[in-house]
């Protein structure tokens, strides 16, 4: 007896001990996923901060009003060009000149171009340009960094004649290569002009020779106030302050498109292009700053067309553009400035910075720092911290009309090969794709899988369960990497060069197998193989596979000309790619019908024995019990069965990383591919720079993957309970 009591106290003890453990195993399991969710939105929150801007230094400058204003990379050192000609490079935090130089023109300074990086164009009273470009040489003695301002003269001569009658020149554009230069001016009697210059330098020495190769003119109707020449000297903008854009064509010596963009009051203050030298961005006397680009029409002429409006409460005096990215800074004539970035459509930041309009605006290279003079001749020296710009809720959730491109898009192109490329970071077409490719997984596991649990659970013999359930079971341990392996360098030019039979397959299976059933009634020694059907239709299954595969070849040559891709691209207008969401579904279908199948059997097997006796001794059939009384008190194991494969599918990496080709796009063609969230950041995150736009965008695809399977399954547990609520009765 006491040894008994003795039994029941250690089974006691042992109980309360395996529940201590398995409680404090679940809620380590909620603390561990708590912060995982915890980290990645740690990582994501800096994407949505707003631009921090604090001013550093602020002092009255010395001397003439400044034509011309520019910023060392690293902010320590600026430069500027008066209007009577002097350049001065000078200390940032103190204004300490540093050296100056005179330029010695033969004329008066009538306005100023600029290229990047560094180039100054001053165009002359007498129809003459100058063109120099300043650079800072960094050095580093006894350990100290040391700055040497240098001028150079990138074209060889300080002076170009522009214009052969000497007319005073009232706007000027310079863009130049290696080898190729174009100058445009206006003149003060509305002359357009534009030059043409081969740059070659000497094979005895390092001097530059320019050669003037074209020359046009083009009497204007209307005084130009603004000047713009794209940088591959096939096209010049010009805008008036009545608000008329103008797009001339230099190879076709005309204006090709007019738009009138600005009405009734407003008046056109400053334009520039944006980085890259595609967007045009417009400010009026409205405080409205317009950004334009060409888009093509239906005949394939450029159209310019706006694309985004940004405001600033008053008249636009000045815009600058970064350097190495699609922002910008404006200020207008109440002392406002104003920090944006065009692609996302954000106003970063807003303040008055003086009690007279801004004149003169500069970023440093890094865009870490922004100078601004005001009418007092006053300097305002401003740091900015501004990381991640390129972030909006639109630019990854909404459609977004990006350079170069007809209409608005859903895009995800994280890099390019030069520095004038944009970041396109929507999340939409990756998430499409791992709907996509969870949806061609499903449609082929489900099946397969609930179908196949159903006949084991209930119609086939024990001894061959006990060999079929493990084995599919072991089947969901497969290495998914042997899996995508195997897809994308057998099945998918397998499946390309047997799509005939591919598709017959479908047709061919589902009719064999009614036809082998109908014939299996007649059958005389049927019922001593109850419970082994399965086995036997496996040879009727390679049967019918080997026959619609080899029956491919003739049936591509007979109904679709030797080449049912061409046939799919020419007649149907599909295109095909090798590796896509057919294969895809195929091979990770594969991977999740072991998922499917173990659960929904166990689920199905687990039916209480006395529910299907008592449904039988009433005179129901198999399939009726089945039907009726089976599935439904299995319907909760069955849903999470489908719930857990579905789960699997959308967070399934390998195979979709190696059986599609990784395009993002946003088509449900089962002959393309696509591009899903997993895949994505298995792809980019080694290649990504840490703490960078890209960076922490994988990290928001990561977070977005773990909230939607957090929240399917969430869904899929309230519908469980409910189920095993509504069945609980049975």
């Amino acid at each position: 007896m006491f040894a008994a009591i003795n039994i029941e106290r250690h089974r006691l003890r042992k109980d309360r001990w395996l529940r201590y453990f398995v409680g404090i195993g679940g809620i380590s399991v909620i603390i561990a996923i708590t912060l995982i969710f915890f980290y990645l939105l740690y990582v994501v929150l800096p994407l949505f901060s707003s631009a921090e801007v604090e001013l550093q230094h602020q002092y009255p400058l010395q001397g003439e009003q400044s034509a011309y204003l520019g910023l060392e990379e690293q902010g320590t050192m600026a430069v500027r060009v008066n209007t009577n000609g002097t350049v001065i490079f000078f200390n940032v935090p103190d204004g300490r000149i540093v050296d100056q130089q005179p330029l010695n023109l033969p004329a008066s300074i009538k306005t100023v171009a600029t290229m990047p990086p560094n180039v100054i164009a001053l165009g002359l009273a007498n129809g003459q340009a100058l063109v120099m470009r300043y650079r800072f040489e960094i050095s580093y003695p006894n350990d100290q960094r040391t700055i040497a301002p240098i001028i150079e003269y990138p074209l060889g001569v300080p002076l170009i004649d522009i214009d052969p009658n000497q007319q005073s020149l009232k706007q000027l554009a310079i863009q130049f290569d290696e080898d190729n230069v174009g100058i445009a001016a206006v003149t003060d009697d509305n002359r357009l002009l534009f030059s043409a210059f081969t740059r070659e330098q000497s094979l005895f020495d390092d001097e530059i020779v320019l050669e003037q190769q074209a020359s046009q003119m083009l009497t204007l109707d209307a005084n130009i106030n603004h000047l713009l020449l794209k940088a591959d000297l096939t096209s010049i903008y010009t805008t008036q302050a009545n608000g008329l854009l103008s797009y001339y064509a230099i190879n076709d010596d005309k204006i090709v498109h007019r738009q009138q963009i600005a009405t009734g009051q407003s008046q056109i203050t400053t334009a520039r292009f944006l980085l890259g030298g595609i967007s045009l961005l417009i400010g009026d006397n409205q405080g409205t700053i317009q950004q334009w680009f060409p888009v093509r029409d239906q005949q394939g002429n450029f159209q310019l067309q706006q694309i985004r409006q940004f405001t600033l409460a008053s008249s636009i005096t000045t815009l600058t553009s970064e350097h190495r990215r699609k922002g910008f800074a404006a200020a207008n004539d109440q002392g406002d400035i104003g920090i944006f970035y065009s692609t996302s459509h954000r106003r970063l930041y807003q303040q008055k910075l003086s009690d007279k309009a801004i004149r003169a605006l500069a970023f440093s290279p890094r865009g870490k720092h922004l100078l601004a003079i005001d009418d007092h001749n006053t300097l305002y020296v401003l740091k900015v911290n501004n990381e991640y710009p390129e972030i909006s809720w639109a630019a990854l959730w909404e459609k977004i009309w990006y350079e170069d491109y007809q209409q608005p898009a859903y895009i995800w192109q994280s890099s390019a090969a030069d520095n004038d490329f944009e970041p396109k970071l929507s999340l939409v077409p990756l998430s499409f794709g791992t709907l996509k490719g969870a949806f061609y997984a499903m449609l082929f596991a489900i099946p397969i899988g609930l179908l196949g649990a159903i006949f084991a659970a209930q119609f086939m013999a024990p001894p061959m369960r006990q060999i079929v359930k493990p084995t599919i079971e072991t089947m969901e341990a497969l290495p998914t990497v042997i899996l995508g392996f195997l897809a994308g360098l057998w099945l998918a030019p397998y499946v390309e060069g047997h799509l005939p039979g591919v598709f017959t397959l479908l047709l061919v299976l589902p009719i064999g197998f009614l036809l082998f059933g109908w014939l299996w009634q007649y059958f005389p020694l049927r019922n001593r193989f109850d419970g082994w059907q399965a086995l036997i239709l496996v040879p009727v299954i390679l049967m019918l596979g080997w026959l619609s595969l080899e029956l491919s070849r003739p049936m591509e040559q007979l109904f679709f000309a030797g080449d049912m891709r061409q046939w799919l691209e020419q007649v149907l207008g599909l295109d095909y790619d090798q590796r896509n969401a057919l294969v895809v579904g195929v091979a990770m279908g594969f991977a999740v019908t072991p998922t499917i199948f173990s659960i929904a059997e166990d689920a199905i097997f687990s039916v209480p024995q006395h529910l299907i006796r008592g449904s039988l001794a009433l005179g129901a059939t198999r399939w009726q019990t089945l039907v009726k009384v089976i599935l439904p008190t299995a319907s909760p194991g069955i849903f999470s069965a489908i719930m857990m494969g579905f789960g699997r599918a959308v967070g399934e990496t390998m195979i979709v990383l190696m059986a599609t080709g990784n395009t993002a796009v946003m088509d449900w063609s089962i002959f393309e591919g696509m591009r899903t969230l997993s895949a994505n950041i298995a792809v980019e995150m080694p290649e990504s720079e840490v703490n960078s736009t890209h960076y922490r965008v994988l990290f928001l695809a990561a977070l977005v993957l773990f909230l939607f399977t957090f929240l399917f399954n969430t869904v899929a547990e309230i519908i469980r309970q409910r189920l095993r609520e509504k069945f609980s009765s049975l």
